[in-house]
């Protein structure tokens, strides 16, 4: 390489979501910055929910995202309701989780298969990968099909659910609509844990690098919407909490927030923080698969998050099952939820990792002060403290190569599309 300044230009990362640039600064062949610059315009969801009804906010903040707007709505309504007092009952508490588990089945599979697997295979996208690997195409778009089902039954369609509400549902299912779900779940299932040891042999980059994860955290069941805020390093706080020790930053490169933790620095929220912390709470049928394939704690390798979230996936469905097989209609659909002037806070467990929602109430039932803090912007300071690492190789690397090495690194957090890269320009400088 020469002392000259290097771009590696990506004019339209389709793959990633959102717009960004990467500089990477080198002193001779040594990494001395790096900077993700992400273009997220301002969307003021947090703005524009002040003066609204509490009753309104999880259909606002579903709009938040199209790939996961179940984690919006359920971190809204546990938020609302932990500011009111209210509890839910079982009934409806299952069906919640039931929900979380087709919309961690159907994003967990479309990153997996048609986002991050062309990487390891060498494939510009999942359409060029489709010609050689047709059979594992198909398997995987039927298995998203499965959990798209669970979203579309319980939350009355597939994008930006309706039926949800705080309190519960404005309507439960019938036992035998979701009885009619419970063969293509099994067939998911089943067909997913015959694939895991073909995505094991996919050739993982050897990269690891020790950082602070961050997790929900619950005695006896893997996280969704209930536990403690735990962490690798001693964290163990109840999520009321999260605002004493966590903090969003304005950076001078972007206009994308970057979180720490407050005395400790970059912290890793998702997949691969969930499956360390939380590894115990597995459901047998994920947890045998997981450590047939080798997959076991500790795992540092960001790059096979792609294996974590197979995993994942595979507790979301034999979950989906375990709930649909002992369903009973319930007597009420939701609860009543009274107005009072409080605060709430709530955090659940997204795909991408961790989602922390904030809301005051005033007494009469309108929002007066709303904070949301997504996954990606947890990870942010994260990805690029893995892309400094990383940054040894790529320059040393010929020019394509260390472009797509640098893309399938940011690609490993799945960033959402509110704060993360679509348009990505890498500049390797030295000086």
């Amino acid at each position: 390489m020469t002392k000259n300044a290097r771009t590696i230009k990506v004019d339209y990362l389709a793959r990633v979501e959102g717009e960004g640039a990467l500089t990477i600064r080198f002193k001779g062949n040594e990494p001395k910055s790096v900077e993700l610059v992400i273009f997220e315009p301002p969307r003021f969801f947090e703005g524009f929910l002040c003066g609204r009804s509490q009753l309104e906010v999880p259909d606002i903040t579903a709009r938040i995202c199209g790939i996961c707007p179940v984690a919006y709505q359920m971190s809204s309504c546990h938020a609302i309701e932990a500011a009111a007092g209210a509890r839910i009952t079982q009934e409806i508490r299952a069906l919640r989780r039931l929900l979380y588990c087709g919309e961690w089945i159907e994003s967990h599979v479309l990153h997996m298969f048609m986002l991050h697997a062309p990487d390891f295979l060498g494939y510009p996208d999942a359409i060029a990968m489709a010609k050689d690997h047709g059979d594992l195409v198909k398997a995987s778009l039927r298995i998203k099909k499965a959990g798209n089902a669970i979203v579309n039954l319980l939350g009355g369609r597939e994008i930006h659910p309706i039926n949800v509400c705080v309190g519960g549902f404005y309507r439960a299912p019938t036992a035998g609509e979701l009885r009619a779900l419970l063969p293509e779940l099994a067939w998911a299932r089943d067909t997913l844990a015959e694939i895991m040891p073909t995505l094991a042999g996919l050739p993982f980059p050897a990269f690891e690098r020790p950082v602070e994860l961050v997790s929900l955290k619950h005695p006896d069941e893997y996280p969704f919407n209930e536990g403690r805020l735990v962490s690798n390093r001693g964290l163990d706080i109840p999520v009321r909490d999260y605002e004493r020790h966590f903090e969003e930053q304005h950076v001078a490169h972007s206009t994308a927030l970057h979180a720490v933790h407050v005395g400790h620095g970059p912290y890793v929220v998702g997949p691969l923080a969930r499956f360390n912390l939380c590894f115990g709470e597995l459901r047998p049928f994920a947890k045998r698969a997981a450590e047939a394939i080798g997959l076991v704690p500790p795992v540092m390798n960001p790059f096979k998050t792609l294996l974590v979230r197979g995993v994942e996936t595979l507790q979301a469905l034999d979950e989906a099952i375990a709930i649909i097989d002992g369903y009973r209609q319930p007597p009420i659909a939701r609860v009543e939820v009274p107005t009072r002037a409080a605060v709430g806070m709530a955090a659940t467990e997204a795909p991408r990792g961790t989602l922390y929602h904030r809301y005051r109430v005033g007494a009469d039932g309108l929002i007066e002060e709303a904070k949301i803090t997504p996954p990606t912007s947890q990870n942010q300071k994260s990805i690029e403290d893995d892309l400094f690492a990383i940054a040894r190789r790529l320059v040393e690397m010929p020019h394509d190569a260390a472009t797509k090495l640098a893309e399938q690194t940011v690609r490993n957090y799945d960033p959402c599309i509110s704060c993360s890269t679509h348009f990505l320009r890498v500049r390797l400088e030295h000086e």
